[in-house]
């Protein structure tokens, strides 16, 4: 459908608010376990005077790692549910998606230890995330191919803003209990995008095959090619988000104050990303921009990891706005390169690459950090980022494989 037909349907920018403002909600509910994690470690953990990870954090880095590991590991069950949205509709799925995973994520705020809220983020998080790639997939669907890339930077800058409101609300709110409040805001957006998604447009046509995860075999060379991109971003974004918080304010001491300052203004990075994505997309291809938000999202982890207040300072703001850079590229590229009846499945398999990716890249940061043992526990972080982020990077030579799908338009 295209926007001419939107028009039809009614208000488009309405409804592309309405996207919007779900992909804030999704992305308020999926980054509150991240922001909060330092303070969760304290409080659930044990500090000491040692000079390691689990000495000035109060948890290990491979307790943390693979508390992470399971949230990106969950996300697998994400496939079933984006192919349950190619059967029985893409609003039906997004409805129920959304609320009960805001809804779990506000439970997080009873948790009794560190366990019950890696738990409560595991269930939570592939609805989360399935909110997040149908959001992508309508407002795809709903632009023409002019538009598109410009309508999924929206979505990409609401996912942002609704990170960004945690990390916010995360360094204002202070207190030894500030992240249960955090965590119990989730509940206010659950009740609020019911009316909302319910005015929505759907685009589902009823899909030929009914086997969950099913693709056709002409389609598995592109999903095979964009699936080793989406690994390799996430083996390193999985980390370098993960224990961005920790890091910053366990092993840097960095106030939460400032963090939360440093959050805000990573928007105006953010958004600087996604207007250039958007001009480099839409003259240069989804290829080549795909590549670069890549190749600087791990050069810029590997900064901000380098050591320093100045150093993760930089590295956090320039490693948004390459996020902002890959993001509604990335998003234009996946759905452009499969047809209607097998693009919300397509969509889940790559979560399920991105969340492979993001699983190794954890395990292999976390072992690093407390296999090398150097007098600053801060100084471990710099090894574990360039053993993981670098490494990542020649998967997205196979870019060259893909066809360009600038200027497709979708069926």
């Amino acid at each position: 459908m295209n926007e001419q037909g939107l028009a039809h349907l009614g208000d488009s920018r309405r409804i592309s608010g309405t996207l919007v403002a779900i992909a804030v909600a999704a992305g308020f509910g999926q980054f509150g376990a991240v922001a909060s994690l330092d303070d969760v470690a304290h409080h659930f953990g044990s500090a000491s005077l040692a000079h390691t990870v689990s000495g000035v954090v109060g948890l290990s880095g491979s307790t943390l790692g693979i508390g992470l590991a399971i949230l990106r590991i969950s996300s697998l069950l994400a496939l079933p549910l984006a192919a349950r949205a190619d059967q029985h509709g893409r609003r039906r799925v997004l409805m129920w998606a959304v609320v009960v995973g805001l809804l779990i994520t506000s439970l997080a705020s009873a948790a009794p230890n560190y366990w019950f809220f890696v738990a409560c983020f595991a269930c939570a998080r592939p609805l989360l995330t399935v909110s997040t790639t149908l959001v992508q997939v309508l407002m795809a669907e709903l632009s023409s191919a002019r538009r598109r890339v410009y309508r999924l930077s929206l979505v990409a800058a609401g996912t942002g803003v609704g990170a960004g409101m945690s990390a916010v609300l995360h360094g204002l709110v202070r207190g030894p209990n500030s992240f249960r409040w955090l965590f119990a805001l989730a509940g206010i957006p659950a009740l609020l995008v019911i009316p909302a998604v319910r005015r929505l447009p759907d685009t589902y046509s009823p899909a030929s095959v009914h086997r969950v995860g099913f693709i056709e075999r002409d389609a598995i060379r592109p999903l095979l090619i964009v699936g080793a991109i989406s690994f390799s971003m996430g083996m390193i974004s999985g980390p370098a988000n993960g224990f961005a918080f920790v890091y910053g304010e366990g092993l840097l001491k960095i106030s939460p104050h400032l963090v939360a300052a440093v959050v805000t203004l990573s928007a105006v990075t953010g958004v600087g990303g996604l207007l250039i994505s958007r001009r480099l997309a839409d003259r240069f291809g989804r290829r080549s921009t795909v590549a670069c938000g890549v190749t600087a999202t791990a050069l810029t982890s590997v900064v901000a990891y380098s050591g320093g207040r100045q150093a993760f300072i930089l590295g956090y703001l320039v490693g948004v706005f390459a996020a902002g850079l890959f993001a509604p590229a990335a998003s234009a590229l996946v759905n452009e390169s499969f047809r209607h009846h097998q693009r919300a499945t397509a969509s889940g398999w790559v979560i399920v690459a991105g969340v492979a990716g993001a699983v190794a890249g954890l395990a292999l940061f976390g072992y690093v950090t407390d296999a090398v043992h150097v007098s600053e526990a801060s100084a471990s972080l710099r090894y574990a980022a360039l053993s993981t982020f670098l490494p990542a990077l020649p998967l997205i030579s196979l870019l060259v494989f893909l066809p360009e799908t600038m200027g497709r338009s979708l069926d």
